[in-house]
């Protein structure tokens, strides 16, 4: 994949998706929508970023020009992630998906652990089975907040690009490797509040509830996610994990729905917490 495939490789991933939803969509939740512009651009913006920072582990599939299937995999500081993989509806049952994942994995060969999110998909779960990853099942909160429950939070500020060491730092507590350069990706494109004491430190980018939540104990990540949640009119909270019950607990608490859906992938690893990671930089 090069910087310029990024724009059509968000065409393959959005129909790619939208399709899966449509097929796997429970008829109680809002019908699929492809991805909005906004999200559009923000995708590619972060597909530019990966191929920058690491080109090697970004693959296209196409026929006569055309794009097929996509994969982008990168690698931070020996952890393997996947941030997106799709193949188009037409294309599926080709063996794209297969072809197309085997480089990506290759590339996270010398990493001591890997992680991404996982959709529902059954031929996918299989695959990664197949590659070795254990699959955690996750959650999702979303919904209005009921505002007489959300509490005063104090010990949050606005966090900004000198905070990019605490962050690291966090991150190779919880996940086991830091964000780093994406770091700077994410300042670009959301709200950054952290919390920091002599004991503890946390923080979380914002998105209508929460882009990627990381702290050093769960009475920090409590307090970032009630701050994520203060500061939405509608709510998703996505990637809980069972090992983040107290991201369920908030969201329980502030009147929203709990559902199902997803796995969290891991190799040599288990689920990170506290932690509620980004969809694609995880």
């Amino acid at each position: 994949m090069t910087v310029d495939d990024a724009e059509a490789a968000e065409r393959v991933t959005a129909i790619g998706f939208h399709e899966l939803d449509t097929r796997m969509f429970r008829r109680s939740w809002p019908d699929p929508q492809l991805r909005p512009p906004e999200r559009a651009a923000n995708w590619v913006g972060r597909v530019r970023h990966v191929i920058a920072t690491d080109p090697d582990g970004c693959w296209v599939a196409e026929r006569d020009d055309v794009l097929l299937g996509i994969v982008v995999s990168f690698v931070r500081e020996k952890m393997w992630l996947l941030a997106s993989y799709a193949v188009v509806p037409e294309a599926q049952g080709l063996g794209l998906g297969r072809a197309l994942l085997a480089p990506a994995l290759e590339h996270g060969r010398g990493c001591l652990r890997a992680m991404f999110n996982a959709s529902s998909d059954p031929r996918a779960l299989r695959r990664y089975h197949d590659a070795g990853f254990t699959l955690h099942p996750q959650m999702f909160l979303r919904g209005t907040p009921d505002r007489a429950q959300i509490p005063v939070v104090e010990k949050i500020r606005e966090g900004s690009t000198s905070d990019i060491d605490l962050m690291n730092s966090v991150d190779r507590q919880t996940r086991g490797a830091a964000h780093g350069v994406d770091h700077e990706l994410l300042l670009r494109q959301f709200p950054l509040v952290v919390s920091e004491s002599s004991s503890a430190q946390g923080y979380a980018y914002l998105d209508d509830g929460v882009a990627l939540l990381a702290a050093t104990d769960r009475r920090t990540a409590t307090r970032l996610l009630w701050e994520a949640i203060a500061a939405s009119e509608d709510v998703l909270i996505g990637h809980i994990t069972p090992e983040n019950s107290w991201a369920v607990d908030v969201g329980m608490a502030a009147r929203l729905e709990l559902h199902q859906e997803g796995y969290q992938a891991l190799r040599n690893m288990r689920p990170p917490k506290p932690y509620l990671p980004h969809g694609a930089l995880m």
